[in-house]
């Protein structure tokens, strides 16, 4: 085992620094020269395990080279005929969706197919606080009752047993469009499309919900052709709604890598058009400033999509994303920026004790629970939690004896089949997920019984991990080499997000020539190295977590600094910046 990169055992933030796989050096060399970029962008692409004769096609991922033929998905023909007559006959089409952004976007993308090709459709998103995650026999025997012959269950159904049963009896044709984990049995649904099918051979595990949602509508459009459906009416364009597709895929923190970095590259070039007027209009309160990228749409974009959910009107973000009305979107716009300010507020008190409650607890999985808790908020606790301790970590909200909890777990520890055993051992009134995230309802009385539960099931996955939190690096640079030529190589290698991380560098042994607060938690500064290069960089929020106070107080000491490499192009300037994430005395 290699030594910790730089000789950092401990950086300000209490972690060691590691190198990251860097890949074979041959194949490093092979690349940069084939391509003409520097040695380091080679290793990005070393490590990412890209063959020579792949580059191009890595580097401009195409939907025509990685997109699946959507038949290859067991039943998407047959949820694509049943949609086809639908339009045909002039049937009610509900669509019944999660309250979530991958639940969002997947509702807005098909209501704005359906409509576009001249279906009868509806939405419906449940109420988080009242009606909880997924189908519900009221909501679906509602919707029969007024009209709907098909609904469509986006992001959520695979699970959902009794209440697709009851919509069968009530003559509702469902069709479940999911990506969740599966359990042997499948519900009483139409069609139950999902690559997490355990009888499923499909090689694309891991689409969001909007991913699969897109092959749905890419096959529904093909069979549409197929039938002459366009003989007397224009085709829409599928690929103008891939923004949408971007949006949740990045949100719901699947790996990009495959199909779903390409629908992340194409929907990006989509999103800059700004042919959305309801992303435009969440854009603009959300003050982007520079064209968006990946992280905009998990940061900016995502959370506030989320925030109607969480703490307002669960239906708002879904009736954003399908809006053409630009008055409108703009109205809904800044109220759900209002919700996500109130969110954050919220968060902030939940984080506050969750947090004192955690840091008395030793075991394997945290299971924290508490009256008064929004249910609303208790995912992203559960996420800050899980960051914190490095251990899979679970918040339940209860009231009036019941608990509504929400987990997030650490790489190589699949929190999702764990809930589901726990609800077919009888701990859970219902429970499901996938493997970096679950949502579960638990009487009070069992909560410890469940935490307990959870650490024996996964207790293999998470001995085999280091408990030490850890940094993993790409590489070392001068500041003098951050280029903004650079910057824009490195960023080719994007998307990043999960299975895709951006490349995180170090500046090694610079000094910090000036450093200032900027806003309430913030700290600029100017960073040069022993060649005289310097490099602006940023650390946000950093005077939460000690890294902001020594950058303050280090003016004419030696650090090594990480972080990554960003494009400045406020006011026109276009400069390299560094997002500082950490950094340690230097040996």
């Amino acid at each position: 085992m290699t030594g910790p990169f730089l000789g950092v055992e401990r950086s300000v933030t209490g972690r060691r620094w590691r190198a990251r796989n860097t890949g074979d050096d041959r194949l490093a060399l092979q690349l940069s020269q084939r391509l003409g970029v520097p040695e380091l962008v080679g290793r990005l692409l070393a490590a990412r395990d890209v063959a020579a004769d792949q580059a191009d096609r890595f580097l401009k991922p195409t939907l025509r080279d990685w997109l699946p033929d959507p038949g290859h998905l067991i039943d998407m023909e047959k949820a694509a005929d049943r949609l086809l007559r639908a339009v045909r006959d002039g049937e009610l089409i509900a669509i019944f969706g999660d309250y979530d952004v991958d639940g969002a976007t997947s509702s807005a993308l098909l209501h704005r197919y359906l409509a576009a090709v001249g279906g009868k459709v509806r939405v419906y998103i449940p109420d988080r606080m009242t009606e909880g995650y997924g189908p519900n026999a009221p909501a679906l025997r509602k919707l029969k009752s007024e009209g709907a012959a098909v609904a469509v269950t986006v992001d959520c159904g695979t699970t959902a047993f009794e209440a697709l049963s009851e919509a069968k009896a009530a003559g509702l044709d469902v069709l479940v469009i999911d990506h969740h984990t599966a359990e042997p049995s499948l519900p009483e649904a139409f069609a139950v499309v999902n690559p997490n099918r355990l009888d499923e051979s499909s090689p694309h595990r891991t689409l969001a919900a909007v991913g699969v949602t897109f092959l749905l509508v890419v096959a529904l459009n093909r069979a549409l052709r197929k039938s002459g459906w366009f003989a007397a009416r224009p085709e829409p364009d599928v690929l103008a709604w891939l923004d949408l597709v971007a949006l949740g895929t990045v949100c719901d923190v699947v790996p990009l890598v495959g199909v779903n970095r390409a629908l992340v590259a194409q929907g990006l070039k989509v999103l800059r058009r700004r042919g959305n007027v309801g992303l435009a209009a969440l854009a603009d309160v959300a003050r982007m400033q520079t064209e968006p990228e990946a992280y905009h749409l998990g940061y900016l974009l995502g959370p506030r999509v989320n925030a109607g959910g969480r703490v307002g009107r669960s239906d708002l973000g879904a009736r954003l994303l399908a809006l053409d009305d630009a008055g409108e979107a703009k109205a809904i716009a800044a109220e759900l920026d209002r919700f996500n300010a109130e969110r954050q507020a919220i968060e902030a008190q939940v984080l506050e004790q969750a947090m004192a409650r955690a840091a008395e607890l030793s075991d394997a999985v945290m299971v924290i629970g508490s009256e008064g808790w929004h249910a609303g908020v208790i995912g992203i606790v559960a996420s800050r939690l899980k960051d914190h301790f490095n251990r899979p970590v679970c918040v339940v909200s209860v009231e009036n004896g019941i608990g509504k909890g929400s987990g997030r777990s650490i790489p190589g520890a699949a929190l999702g089949p764990a809930v589901i055993a726990a609800r077919q051992a009888g701990l859970l009134i219902n429970g499901g997920g996938h493997a970096m995230a679950a949502g579960f309802t638990v009487s009070a009385d069992r909560i410890a019984e469940l935490a307990r539960f959870l650490g024996a099931h996964m207790k293999a996955e998470l001995g085999a991990i280091d408990p030490v939190q850890s940094l993993g690096f790409d590489g070392a640079l001068a500041p003098a080499a951050a280029t903004p030529e650079l910057v824009e190589m490195v960023q080719s290698v994007g998307p990043f997000g999960a299975g895709n991380a951006e490349p995180r560098f170090a500046l090694a042994g610079v000094k910090v020539v000036k450093a200032d607060v900027v806003g309430e938690k913030h700290v600029s500064c100017v960073l040069a190295g022993s060649d005289g290069g310097r490099i602006r960089g940023i650390a946000f929020r950093s005077l939460e977590n000690g890294l902001g106070t020594s950058l303050l107080q280090a003016r004419g000491t030696a650090l090594h600094i990480a972080g990554k490499l960003r494009l400045d192009t406020w006011n026109g300037r276009r400069q390299a910046q560094f997002h500082v994430e950490d950094a340690a005395p230097a040996q």
